[in-house]
Protein backbone atom coordinates (compact mmCIF):
# COMPACT_ATOMS: atom_id res chain seq x y z
CA UNK A 1 0.00 0.00 0.00
CA UNK A 2 1.06 3.54 -0.90
CA UNK A 3 2.58 5.35 1.97
CA UNK A 4 -0.02 8.03 3.43
CA UNK A 5 0.02 11.60 4.51
CA UNK A 6 -1.43 11.25 7.95
CA UNK A 7 -2.81 14.58 9.48
CA UNK A 8 -2.65 15.10 13.36
CA UNK A 9 -5.64 14.60 15.68
CA UNK A 10 -5.77 17.63 17.84
CA UNK A 11 -8.36 17.44 20.09
CA UNK A 12 -9.03 13.69 20.75
CA UNK A 13 -6.12 12.58 22.26
CA UNK A 14 -6.17 9.11 22.19
CA UNK A 15 -5.45 9.04 18.38
CA UNK A 16 -2.19 9.81 18.74
CA UNK A 17 -0.06 7.97 21.15
CA UNK A 18 3.40 7.38 21.35
CA UNK A 19 5.42 4.39 20.83
CA UNK A 20 7.77 4.28 23.48
CA UNK A 21 11.12 2.57 22.96
CA UNK A 22 11.08 3.10 18.90
CA UNK A 23 11.88 5.90 16.88
CA UNK A 24 12.68 9.35 18.88
CA UNK A 25 11.17 12.69 17.14
CA UNK A 26 14.30 15.48 16.92
CA UNK A 27 14.49 17.97 18.79
CA UNK A 28 12.75 20.89 17.46
CA UNK A 29 14.48 24.33 17.40
CA UNK A 30 12.09 27.21 17.89
CA UNK A 31 13.42 30.75 16.54
CA UNK A 32 11.43 34.02 17.51
CA UNK A 33 11.89 36.20 14.44
CA UNK A 34 12.55 39.74 14.44
CA UNK A 35 10.05 42.11 14.41
CA UNK A 36 7.47 39.26 14.25
CA UNK A 37 7.22 35.50 14.10
CA UNK A 38 7.60 32.32 15.51
CA UNK A 39 9.88 29.83 13.58
CA UNK A 40 9.77 26.06 14.63
CA UNK A 41 11.51 23.55 12.16
CA UNK A 42 13.09 19.57 12.82
CA UNK A 43 15.90 18.07 10.49
CA UNK A 44 13.94 15.56 7.90
CA UNK A 45 14.71 12.16 8.56
CA UNK A 46 12.34 10.81 5.76
CA UNK A 47 9.31 11.85 8.02
CA UNK A 48 5.54 11.78 5.67
CA UNK A 49 4.28 14.71 8.35
CA UNK A 50 5.21 17.04 11.00
CA UNK A 51 3.26 18.85 13.50
CA UNK A 52 3.35 21.28 15.61
CA UNK A 53 1.45 22.11 18.89
CA UNK A 54 2.05 25.20 21.06
CA UNK A 55 0.75 27.66 23.69
CA UNK A 56 2.29 31.12 24.60
CA UNK A 57 2.83 31.51 28.39
CA UNK A 58 0.73 28.75 29.46
CA UNK A 59 1.28 25.28 30.12
CA UNK A 60 -0.22 22.40 27.60
CA UNK A 61 -3.30 20.75 29.12
CA UNK A 62 -1.98 17.22 27.70
CA UNK A 63 -2.10 16.63 24.01
CA UNK A 64 -4.70 19.68 23.72
CA UNK A 65 -4.29 21.36 20.10
CA UNK A 66 -2.89 24.89 21.97
CA UNK A 67 -2.72 28.34 20.84
CA UNK A 68 -0.71 27.07 17.73
CA UNK A 69 -1.81 23.76 15.80
CA UNK A 70 -0.36 23.20 12.50
CA UNK A 71 0.20 20.00 10.34
CA UNK A 72 2.92 20.35 7.97
CA UNK A 73 2.93 17.88 4.66
CA UNK A 74 6.19 18.74 2.85
CA UNK A 75 9.93 19.54 3.94
CA UNK A 76 11.84 22.70 2.51
CA UNK A 77 15.11 22.93 2.39
CA UNK A 78 16.03 19.39 4.15
CA UNK A 79 14.05 20.61 7.34
CA UNK A 80 9.57 20.34 8.78
CA UNK A 81 9.23 23.56 9.14
CA UNK A 82 6.08 25.32 10.83
CA UNK A 83 6.12 29.47 10.83
CA UNK A 84 3.36 31.76 12.30
CA UNK A 85 4.89 35.16 10.59
CA UNK A 86 1.93 37.23 12.98
CA UNK A 87 3.20 36.23 16.33
CA UNK A 88 4.87 39.12 18.43
CA UNK A 89 7.07 37.35 20.90
CA UNK A 90 9.08 39.19 23.91
CA UNK A 91 12.07 38.41 25.71
CA UNK A 92 11.23 35.98 28.26
CA UNK A 93 7.95 34.67 26.65
CA UNK A 94 8.05 31.09 27.33
CA UNK A 95 6.30 28.44 24.79
CA UNK A 96 4.96 25.17 26.05
CA UNK A 97 4.85 22.37 22.88
CA UNK A 98 4.59 18.77 22.22
CA UNK A 99 5.46 17.41 18.49
CA UNK A 100 4.54 14.84 16.25
CA UNK A 101 6.19 13.15 13.43
CA UNK A 102 5.11 10.17 10.70
CA UNK A 103 7.87 8.17 9.63
CA UNK A 104 7.32 4.67 7.96
CA UNK A 105 3.79 4.75 8.57
CA UNK A 106 3.90 5.04 11.65
CA UNK A 107 3.48 8.23 14.07
CA UNK A 108 5.79 9.44 16.96
CA UNK A 109 5.39 12.36 19.51
CA UNK A 110 7.75 14.70 21.58
CA UNK A 111 5.99 15.52 24.47
CA UNK A 112 6.39 18.44 27.26
CA UNK A 113 8.88 20.82 25.01
CA UNK A 114 9.58 23.83 26.62
CA UNK A 115 11.04 27.04 25.49
CA UNK A 116 11.84 30.54 26.99
CA UNK A 117 12.65 33.27 23.98
CA UNK A 118 16.11 35.23 25.09
CA UNK A 119 16.89 36.48 21.33
CA UNK A 120 15.70 37.30 17.90
CA UNK A 121 17.04 36.23 14.54
CA UNK A 122 16.61 37.51 10.96
CA UNK A 123 14.51 35.65 9.00
CA UNK A 124 18.03 34.03 7.12
CA UNK A 125 18.51 32.76 10.91
CA UNK A 126 21.17 35.34 11.78
CA UNK A 127 21.12 37.31 15.29
CA UNK A 128 18.99 40.35 15.14
CA UNK A 129 20.13 43.99 16.16
CA UNK A 130 18.22 44.35 19.48
CA UNK A 131 19.18 47.76 19.55
CA UNK A 132 15.66 48.15 17.26
CA UNK A 133 14.18 46.81 20.00
CA UNK A 134 12.06 49.68 22.22
CA UNK A 135 13.20 50.31 25.48
CA UNK A 136 11.18 52.31 28.66
CA UNK A 137 12.64 54.41 30.58
CA UNK A 138 11.35 55.16 34.71
CA UNK A 139 12.49 56.63 37.85
CA UNK A 140 10.62 54.94 40.74
CA UNK A 141 9.74 57.84 42.91
CA UNK A 142 12.77 58.73 45.73
CA UNK A 143 15.02 56.39 44.07
CA UNK A 144 16.79 58.90 42.09
CA UNK A 145 17.61 56.22 39.61
CA UNK A 146 16.89 55.56 36.11
CA UNK A 147 15.69 52.50 34.94
CA UNK A 148 15.91 50.94 31.73
CA UNK A 149 12.99 48.17 31.04
CA UNK A 150 11.87 46.32 28.06
CA UNK A 151 7.77 46.54 27.52
CA UNK A 152 5.89 43.80 29.54
CA UNK A 153 4.97 41.02 26.94
CA UNK A 154 1.44 41.43 25.31
CA UNK A 155 -0.13 37.97 24.23
CA UNK A 156 0.06 37.94 20.71
CA UNK A 157 -3.87 37.72 18.69
CA UNK A 158 -5.32 34.12 19.28
CA UNK A 159 -5.03 32.11 16.25
CA UNK A 160 -7.73 29.88 17.06
CA UNK A 161 -10.86 30.56 15.28
CA UNK A 162 -13.75 29.22 16.95
CA UNK A 163 -15.43 26.96 14.36
CA UNK A 164 -19.03 26.15 13.53
CA UNK A 165 -18.48 22.74 14.43
CA UNK A 166 -19.37 20.82 17.62
CA UNK A 167 -17.86 17.89 18.93
CA UNK A 168 -19.31 15.61 21.95
CA UNK A 169 -17.12 16.76 25.14
CA UNK A 170 -15.38 19.45 24.25
CA UNK A 171 -16.45 23.34 24.75
CA UNK A 172 -15.07 24.45 21.09
CA UNK A 173 -12.68 23.23 18.17
CA UNK A 174 -10.51 25.46 16.14
CA UNK A 175 -11.18 26.19 12.43
CA UNK A 176 -10.06 23.61 10.17
CA UNK A 177 -8.23 21.36 13.15
CA UNK A 178 -8.56 17.80 12.18
CA UNK A 179 -10.76 16.79 15.01
CA UNK A 180 -11.04 12.67 14.76
CA UNK A 181 -8.79 10.57 12.41
CA UNK A 182 -8.24 6.69 12.19
CA UNK A 183 -5.80 4.71 9.78
CA UNK A 184 -6.61 1.41 10.20
CA UNK A 185 -3.11 1.18 10.63
CA UNK A 186 -3.89 -2.15 13.87
CA UNK A 187 -3.26 -5.23 14.03
CA UNK A 188 -6.93 -6.58 14.99
CA UNK A 189 -10.09 -4.89 15.61
CA UNK A 190 -9.53 -5.05 19.56
CA UNK A 191 -7.10 -2.49 18.74
CA UNK A 192 -9.69 0.17 16.99
CA UNK A 193 -10.74 1.86 20.49
CA UNK A 194 -12.25 4.65 18.39
CA UNK A 195 -14.99 2.17 17.50
CA UNK A 196 -17.51 -0.58 18.64
CA UNK A 197 -18.67 -3.49 15.83
CA UNK A 198 -22.46 -3.82 15.60
CA UNK A 199 -23.74 -7.15 16.92
CA UNK A 200 -27.30 -7.59 15.38
CA UNK A 201 -29.88 -8.32 12.89
CA UNK A 202 -30.24 -4.89 11.04
CA UNK A 203 -34.18 -3.71 10.60
CA UNK A 204 -36.51 -1.28 10.10
CA UNK A 205 -36.52 0.99 7.59
CA UNK A 206 -34.67 -1.30 4.92
CA UNK A 207 -34.98 -4.63 6.33
CA UNK A 208 -31.62 -5.29 4.78
CA UNK A 209 -31.32 -9.40 4.04
CA UNK A 210 -27.59 -9.77 6.09
CA UNK A 211 -26.50 -10.00 10.06
CA UNK A 212 -23.94 -7.51 11.20
CA UNK A 213 -21.74 -10.32 13.34
CA UNK A 214 -17.62 -10.23 13.92
CA UNK A 215 -16.87 -13.88 12.93
CA UNK A 216 -15.08 -13.33 10.06
CA UNK A 217 -16.43 -10.19 8.69
CA UNK A 218 -13.88 -7.54 9.85
CA UNK A 219 -10.48 -6.95 9.04
CA UNK A 220 -7.41 -5.30 9.21
CA UNK A 221 -4.76 -6.05 6.10
CA UNK A 222 -2.19 -3.63 5.46
CA UNK A 223 -3.40 -0.71 6.64
CA UNK A 224 -7.34 -1.19 4.89
CA UNK A 225 -10.20 -1.85 7.16
CA UNK A 226 -12.20 -4.92 5.13
CA UNK A 227 -15.81 -5.82 5.78
CA UNK A 228 -16.26 -8.61 4.03
CA UNK A 229 -19.59 -10.59 2.94
CA UNK A 230 -19.88 -14.40 4.21
CA UNK A 231 -22.69 -17.00 3.72
CA UNK A 232 -24.17 -18.27 6.73
CA UNK A 233 -24.45 -21.88 5.95
CA UNK A 234 -20.80 -21.68 5.10
CA UNK A 235 -19.71 -19.88 8.13
CA UNK A 236 -21.82 -22.15 10.38
CA UNK A 237 -23.44 -25.27 9.13
CA UNK A 238 -25.42 -26.57 6.08
CA UNK A 239 -29.50 -25.51 7.14
CA UNK A 240 -28.26 -22.56 9.66
CA UNK A 241 -30.63 -19.88 7.82
CA UNK A 242 -33.33 -22.69 8.60
CA UNK A 243 -32.67 -22.34 12.42
CA UNK A 244 -32.53 -19.83 15.36
CA UNK A 245 -29.55 -17.38 15.89
CA UNK A 246 -29.70 -15.49 19.60
CA UNK A 247 -27.12 -12.74 20.03
CA UNK A 248 -28.14 -11.97 22.61
CA UNK A 249 -24.93 -12.38 24.84
CA UNK A 250 -23.62 -9.85 22.34
CA UNK A 251 -25.79 -8.25 20.97
CA UNK A 252 -25.73 -4.19 20.29
CA UNK A 253 -29.88 -4.01 19.55
CA UNK A 254 -32.50 -3.81 21.55
CA UNK A 255 -32.14 -7.18 23.83
CA UNK A 256 -35.26 -9.30 23.86
CA UNK A 257 -36.35 -8.21 20.46
CA UNK A 258 -35.65 -9.63 16.79
CA UNK A 259 -32.69 -7.50 16.61
CA UNK A 260 -30.96 -9.84 18.97
CA UNK A 261 -33.03 -13.09 18.55
CA UNK A 262 -34.14 -14.59 15.18
CA UNK A 263 -36.07 -17.94 14.93
CA UNK A 264 -36.74 -19.31 11.40
CA UNK A 265 -40.27 -20.38 10.46
CA UNK A 266 -40.99 -21.71 6.85
CA UNK A 267 -40.44 -18.85 4.01
CA UNK A 268 -38.97 -16.63 7.07
CA UNK A 269 -35.54 -17.54 6.68
CA UNK A 270 -32.39 -16.23 9.02
CA UNK A 271 -30.39 -13.49 7.24
CA UNK A 272 -28.47 -15.81 4.83
CA UNK A 273 -25.24 -13.25 4.80
CA UNK A 274 -23.10 -12.52 7.93
CA UNK A 275 -21.56 -8.93 7.27
CA UNK A 276 -19.80 -6.46 9.52
CA UNK A 277 -20.26 -2.90 10.75
CA UNK A 278 -18.42 -0.46 13.03
CA UNK A 279 -19.51 2.79 14.46
CA UNK A 280 -18.41 5.97 16.97
CA UNK A 281 -20.93 6.50 18.59
CA UNK A 282 -20.18 5.35 21.46
CA UNK A 283 -16.62 6.83 21.50
CA UNK A 284 -17.06 10.13 18.67
CA UNK A 285 -20.32 12.22 17.68
CA UNK A 286 -19.89 15.36 16.41
CA UNK A 287 -22.02 18.29 14.75
CA UNK A 288 -21.23 19.70 11.37
CA UNK A 289 -17.56 19.00 9.67
CA UNK A 290 -15.84 17.86 6.56
CA UNK A 291 -15.63 14.56 6.70
CA UNK A 292 -13.01 12.23 3.95
CA UNK A 293 -13.44 8.90 3.81
CA UNK A 294 -11.34 7.01 1.32
CA UNK A 295 -12.46 3.96 0.23
CA UNK A 296 -12.42 0.74 -2.57
CA UNK A 297 -16.86 -0.01 -2.41
CA UNK A 298 -17.83 -3.58 -2.77
CA UNK A 299 -18.31 -5.23 -6.21
CA UNK A 300 -20.84 -7.42 -6.28
CA UNK A 301 -24.84 -8.17 -7.27
CA UNK A 302 -27.32 -6.46 -4.59
CA UNK A 303 -24.17 -5.40 -2.38
CA UNK A 304 -24.29 -1.80 -0.93
CA UNK A 305 -21.60 -0.05 1.17
CA UNK A 306 -22.64 1.97 4.23
CA UNK A 307 -19.84 4.98 4.35
CA UNK A 308 -22.07 7.37 6.52
CA UNK A 309 -23.42 9.75 9.13
CA UNK A 310 -25.79 8.20 11.70
CA UNK A 311 -27.85 10.47 14.14
CA UNK A 312 -26.93 9.71 18.06
CA UNK A 313 -30.07 10.39 19.83
CA UNK A 314 -32.70 10.29 17.39
CA UNK A 315 -34.27 13.46 18.53
CA UNK A 316 -36.34 13.43 15.90
CA UNK A 317 -37.60 9.71 15.87
CA UNK A 318 -35.92 6.64 15.04
CA UNK A 319 -38.61 4.99 12.01
CA UNK A 320 -38.20 5.84 8.44
CA UNK A 321 -35.09 8.12 8.77
CA UNK A 322 -37.03 10.43 10.47
CA UNK A 323 -33.93 12.02 12.07
CA UNK A 324 -31.90 11.32 8.96
CA UNK A 325 -28.72 10.04 7.53
CA UNK A 326 -26.15 11.00 5.25
CA UNK A 327 -24.39 8.74 3.09
CA UNK A 328 -20.66 9.78 2.36
CA UNK A 329 -20.80 7.51 -0.71
CA UNK A 330 -23.09 4.95 -2.26
CA UNK A 331 -22.84 3.14 -5.23
CA UNK A 332 -25.04 -0.42 -5.79
CA UNK A 333 -22.54 -3.21 -6.58
CA UNK A 334 -23.97 -4.37 -9.41
CA UNK A 335 -22.12 -3.86 -12.46
CA UNK A 336 -24.87 -2.16 -14.38
CA UNK A 337 -25.09 0.37 -11.81
CA UNK A 338 -21.82 0.97 -10.23
CA UNK A 339 -20.78 3.78 -12.47
CA UNK A 340 -23.67 5.65 -10.36
CA UNK A 341 -22.03 7.35 -7.23
CA UNK A 342 -24.79 9.03 -5.20
CA UNK A 343 -23.93 10.52 -1.66
CA UNK A 344 -26.08 13.37 -0.03
CA UNK A 345 -29.36 12.93 3.47
CA UNK A 346 -31.68 10.40 3.10
CA UNK A 347 -35.06 11.87 5.21
CA UNK A 348 -37.49 8.99 4.59
CA UNK A 349 -37.07 5.63 3.09
CA UNK A 350 -39.70 5.65 0.42
CA UNK A 351 -39.12 7.64 -2.81
CA UNK A 352 -39.62 10.19 -4.37
CA UNK A 353 -37.90 11.59 -1.73
CA UNK A 354 -35.94 9.03 -0.59
CA UNK A 355 -33.39 9.98 -3.48
CA UNK A 356 -34.68 13.32 -3.76
CA UNK A 357 -31.99 15.36 -2.26
CA UNK A 358 -29.03 12.61 -3.44
CA UNK A 359 -26.63 13.95 -5.72
CA UNK A 360 -24.86 11.94 -8.51
CA UNK A 361 -22.06 11.68 -10.31
CA UNK A 362 -21.55 9.15 -13.40
CA UNK A 363 -18.23 7.59 -13.62
CA UNK A 364 -15.94 6.98 -16.84
CA UNK A 365 -15.48 3.28 -15.00
CA UNK A 366 -17.11 1.59 -12.24
CA UNK A 367 -16.68 2.99 -8.92
CA UNK A 368 -15.44 0.08 -7.27
CA UNK A 369 -12.71 -0.49 -8.88
CA UNK A 370 -9.91 1.52 -7.21
CA UNK A 371 -10.06 3.45 -4.43
CA UNK A 372 -11.19 6.75 -4.07
CA UNK A 373 -11.29 9.96 -1.73
CA UNK A 374 -15.44 10.83 -0.94
CA UNK A 375 -16.14 13.53 0.94
CA UNK A 376 -18.90 15.15 2.81
CA UNK A 377 -18.87 18.48 4.11
CA UNK A 378 -21.97 19.16 6.58
CA UNK A 379 -22.64 22.61 7.17
CA UNK A 380 -25.01 24.74 9.36
CA UNK A 381 -27.05 26.16 5.67
CA UNK A 382 -26.23 22.70 3.52
CA UNK A 383 -24.16 20.15 2.21
CA UNK A 384 -21.31 19.75 0.14
CA UNK A 385 -19.97 16.35 -1.68
CA UNK A 386 -16.80 15.31 -3.67
CA UNK A 387 -14.84 13.20 -5.04
CA UNK A 388 -10.83 13.25 -5.24
CA UNK A 389 -11.36 16.86 -4.55
CA UNK A 390 -13.79 17.78 -7.13
CA UNK A 391 -17.72 19.11 -6.07
CA UNK A 392 -20.04 16.77 -8.08
CA UNK A 393 -23.38 17.95 -5.76
CA UNK A 394 -24.75 20.54 -3.45
CA UNK A 395 -27.89 19.78 -0.96
CA UNK A 396 -29.98 22.90 -0.06
CA UNK A 397 -31.96 22.88 2.32
CA UNK A 398 -33.73 26.48 1.45
CA UNK A 399 -36.61 27.58 3.95
CA UNK A 400 -35.76 24.44 5.68
CA UNK A 401 -36.28 20.07 4.44
CA UNK A 402 -39.54 20.40 6.67
CA UNK A 403 -41.05 22.72 3.85
CA UNK A 404 -40.00 20.54 1.00
CA UNK A 405 -40.90 17.27 3.26
CA UNK A 406 -44.14 18.33 3.02
CA UNK A 407 -44.56 19.39 -0.58
CA UNK A 408 -43.62 15.97 -0.83
CA UNK A 409 -45.98 14.30 1.28
CA UNK A 410 -43.60 12.99 3.45
CA UNK A 411 -45.27 11.74 6.71
CA UNK A 412 -42.93 12.96 9.66
CA UNK A 413 -41.79 16.33 7.81
CA UNK A 414 -43.59 18.42 10.69
CA UNK A 415 -41.23 16.43 13.13
CA UNK A 416 -38.44 18.97 11.93
CA UNK A 417 -40.02 22.46 12.31
CA UNK A 418 -39.20 22.53 16.11
CA UNK A 419 -35.46 22.65 14.54
CA UNK A 420 -32.98 24.80 12.35
CA UNK A 421 -33.48 24.71 8.18
CA UNK A 422 -31.23 21.90 8.78
CA UNK A 423 -33.69 19.77 10.47
CA UNK A 424 -33.10 16.61 11.06
CA UNK A 425 -29.51 17.17 10.40
CA UNK A 426 -28.65 19.72 13.13
CA UNK A 427 -27.99 17.17 16.26
CA UNK A 428 -25.17 15.01 16.75
CA UNK A 429 -24.01 12.17 14.40
CA UNK A 430 -21.40 9.77 14.15
CA UNK A 431 -19.47 7.58 12.00
CA UNK A 432 -20.73 4.12 10.78
CA UNK A 433 -19.09 1.38 8.10
CA UNK A 434 -20.37 -1.16 6.85
CA UNK A 435 -21.84 -3.22 3.96
CA UNK A 436 -25.37 -4.44 3.39
CA UNK A 437 -26.85 -6.77 1.07
CA UNK A 438 -30.35 -6.43 -0.68
CA UNK A 439 -32.97 -4.89 1.08
CA UNK A 440 -36.70 -3.17 0.30
CA UNK A 441 -35.91 -0.32 -0.71
CA UNK A 442 -31.94 0.56 -2.66
CA UNK A 443 -33.01 -1.68 -5.45
CA UNK A 444 -35.89 -0.69 -7.51
CA UNK A 445 -37.99 -4.21 -8.88
CA UNK A 446 -36.63 -5.34 -12.35
CA UNK A 447 -36.94 -8.04 -14.08
CA UNK A 448 -33.07 -9.16 -13.20
CA UNK A 449 -34.05 -8.78 -9.73
CA UNK A 450 -34.69 -11.97 -7.82
CA UNK A 451 -37.02 -10.63 -5.32
CA UNK A 452 -40.06 -8.09 -4.99
CA UNK A 453 -39.84 -5.43 -2.29
CA UNK A 454 -43.66 -5.81 -0.93
CA UNK A 455 -43.41 -9.35 -0.75
CA UNK A 456 -43.26 -11.29 2.45
CA UNK A 457 -40.75 -14.11 1.00
CA UNK A 458 -38.25 -11.54 -0.51
CA UNK A 459 -34.74 -12.94 1.42
CA UNK A 460 -35.79 -16.05 0.72
CA UNK A 461 -36.22 -15.45 -3.22
CA UNK A 462 -32.58 -13.64 -2.60
CA UNK A 463 -31.35 -16.86 -1.24
CA UNK A 464 -33.04 -19.46 -3.95
CA UNK A 465 -31.07 -17.07 -6.65
CA UNK A 466 -27.74 -17.42 -5.16
CA UNK A 467 -26.65 -19.23 -8.08
CA UNK A 468 -26.85 -15.96 -10.10
CA UNK A 469 -25.05 -13.07 -7.37
CA UNK A 470 -22.75 -15.56 -5.44
CA UNK A 471 -20.22 -15.75 -8.61
CA UNK A 472 -20.27 -12.02 -9.03
CA UNK A 473 -18.71 -11.76 -5.46
CA UNK A 474 -15.15 -11.99 -6.20
CA UNK A 475 -14.24 -8.66 -5.31
CA UNK A 476 -17.18 -8.47 -2.78
CA UNK A 477 -15.24 -6.88 0.33
CA UNK A 478 -15.46 -2.89 1.44
CA UNK A 479 -12.17 -1.42 2.22
CA UNK A 480 -11.52 1.74 3.61
CA UNK A 481 -8.04 3.06 3.95
CA UNK A 482 -9.01 6.06 6.59
CA UNK A 483 -11.37 8.17 8.11
CA UNK A 484 -10.50 11.69 8.74
CA UNK A 485 -13.28 14.90 10.24
CA UNK A 486 -11.80 18.54 9.74
CA UNK A 487 -13.77 21.49 11.52
CA UNK A 488 -15.37 23.76 9.72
Amino acid sequence: MTSKIICLLTFITWCASQRPGQYKVPPAKLEAIWPKGLRVSIPDDGFSLFAFHGKLNEEMNGLEAGQWARDITKAKGGRWTFKDGNAKLNIGDKIYFWTYVIKDGLGYRQDDGEWTVTEYVNEDGTPADTSKIPTVTSKPPGSGVTVTSRPPPTPPPPTCQTSQTIVQGFKSVCTGSLIFSEEFEKASLKDLSNWDAEVKFPEQPDYPFNVYMTDGTIKLVDGNLNIVPLLLDEQKHEGSINENLDLSNRCTGQLDTTECVRHASGAQILPPIMTGKITTKNKFNFKFGRVEIRAKLPNGDWLIPELNLEPKDYVYGSRRYESGLMRVAFARGNPSESKTLCGGPLLTDSEPYRSYLMKQKIGIDNWNKEFHNYTLVWKPNGIDLFVDGDLYGSVNPGTGFSASGREHLVPHAGLWNKGTIMAPLDEMFYVSLGLRVGGVHDFPDTPDKPWKNRSSKAMLMFWNARATWQPTWYDANLQVDYVRIYAL
